[in-house]
């Protein structure tokens, strides 16, 4: 009996490519095409729907922006570039520093000393892990006590030596155990807020993928706060969100859409600076342009927070975060 071949499914991207193709052909006088294009749009979306958990790369179809949702799905793709990415590539002279000299060394936080377009600097990543063994050991970049104090005393180093910091931000939110919480992880989170305002030197705080609760402001307060296009930054993940409200993580679409998490919405509320825009379908499609972008876009704002003395630094940094949340009653 002959062997029965079967058709392979074509993937999100696959179907992606079909739809700007037939959109091409319509926009060319062929009927055919026009006519073929619902058909594609909802196999596109059924596949999707197939996928919400894999690493699928949405893109913008007939030139419609992302869903607040799918933008959160694009920031927790598997091959999105991590902090130590960030560090390897934008910087050079990395050396790490280890240990909060209280506990002990948190690895999902990764500080210390490099050099940035030929300057010195401090830098500080959330790490995630890439694989399950690294994604333990790095305990999914959910940052300990330790961990905060650990970068708290490397931002004061640089403050005392007038060095910029760079702070990248991954972290679905601080680690909720009972160690982390017998250790004081509300009032380390609670005195990083308070120490990064007095830092005399230029803080510049990078969105990269999530930004979730207390566990990313506990490094997340500085002159500059800025996101990549598909990252999203919140008090808590559409999941956990829906879990709480309507005791149903399947509307977790529902959740991202009144959460406001996604860069353009975070932006319009004036929690963020700005936006650093990726490559079409995510950062992880091509990451040198997206490191590309994130330098040139340190570059500019580094050389415009240099030129201001660290008073300057201070006031304007109290009064960007002082403004948000301002809401007149009615």
């Amino acid at each position: 009996m002959a062997d029965i071949k079967r058709r392979k499914r074509p993937s999100v991207e696959e179907i992606e490519k079909d739809i700007a193709k037939a959109q091409r052909d319509a926009a060319a006088g062929d009927r055919g095409a026009k006519r073929r294009l619902p058909a594609l749009r909802k196999r596109l979306e059924d596949e999707r729907a197939n996928n919400k958990f894999s690493a699928y790369t949405p893109v913008p179809v007939d030139g419609q922006p992302l869903t607040p949702w799918e933008r959160y799905q694009l920031a927790s793709n598997k091959n999105r570039p991590l902090s130590l990415d960030y560090i390897e590539t934008l910087f050079t002279e990395f050396h790490e520093i280890h240990g909060d000299r209280q506990f002990g060394d948190d690895l999902a936080v990764v500080c210390g000393t490099a050099r940035f377009a030929g300057k010195s600097c401090v830098v500080i990543g959330q790490q995630k892990g890439r694989d399950v063994q690294e994604r333990v050991r790095r305990n999914f970049g959910m940052m300990h006590p330790e961990g905060y104090r650990k970068a708290l005393r490397v931002m004061k180093m640089a403050s005392k030596f007038s060095l910029p910091i760079f702070i990248f931000l991954d972290t679905k939110g601080a680690f909720p155990g009972v160690g982390a919480e017998e250790r004081g992880q509300a009032e380390a989170i609670a005195r990083n807020i308070r120490d990064m305002f007095a830092l005399e030197c230029p803080v510049i705080v990078t969105v990269i993928g999530e930004g979730a609760s207390g566990g990313a402001l506990g490094i997340g307060v500085g002159d500059r706060v800025l996101m990549l296009e598909n990252s999203w930054y919140n008090v808590i993940s559409p999941e956990g969100c829906a879990a709480i409200l309507w005791n149903d993580p399947t509307m977790a679409s529902r959740a991202a859409e009144q959460l406001k998490l996604s860069a353009p919405e975070v932006l319009k509320l004036g929690v963020i600076d700005e936006i650093i825009p990726e490559p079409n379908g995510g950062a992880h499609r091509d990451q040198q342009a997206t490191f590309g972008q994130v330098r040139e876009t340190l570059e500019r704002i580094l050389a415009e927070l240099e030129s201001l003395p660290p008073q300057q630094l201070l006031a304007e940094r109290f009064a960007k975060f002082r403004k948000i949340g301002v809401f007149n009653e009615s």
